[in-house]
């Protein structure tokens, strides 16, 4: 019986798997009548290739950005937090008040 359940899960998802990825990405129109590519994590992107490509550029000139720039602190191999100039836990050192 639980072959049956999972040849039945397996038809299930070849069935679901196409209509989860074309859920993923929503094009939309924004107020000002650009075309815009909403993705499911929250983030969007121009659909006309030109205007994605100058927000792109505009997009790399701000360090927050970027996968782990190159001043931040943390996130040792992705894991954990990156922390940024300028943010209060930035070089604050150790909070062990024996090895203060």
């Amino acid at each position: 019986m639980s072959r049956v359940n999972s040849v039945v899960a397996v038809l299930v998802l070849a069935v679901l798997m196409p209509v989860a990825a074309a859920q993923e990405q929503i094009e939309a129109t924004t107020a000002s009548g650009e075309k815009v590519r909403l993705h499911p994590n929250g983030r969007w992107e121009y659909v006309d290739t030109q205007k994605a490509a100058a927000a792109k550029v505009l997009a790399d000139q701000y360090p927050e950005n970027q996968l782990r720039p190159q001043a931040a602190q943390g996130c040792l191999f992705g894991i954990g937090r990156c922390i940024m100039p300028g943010d209060k836990d930035y070089n604050r050192g150790t909070l062990n008040p024996a090895k203060r």
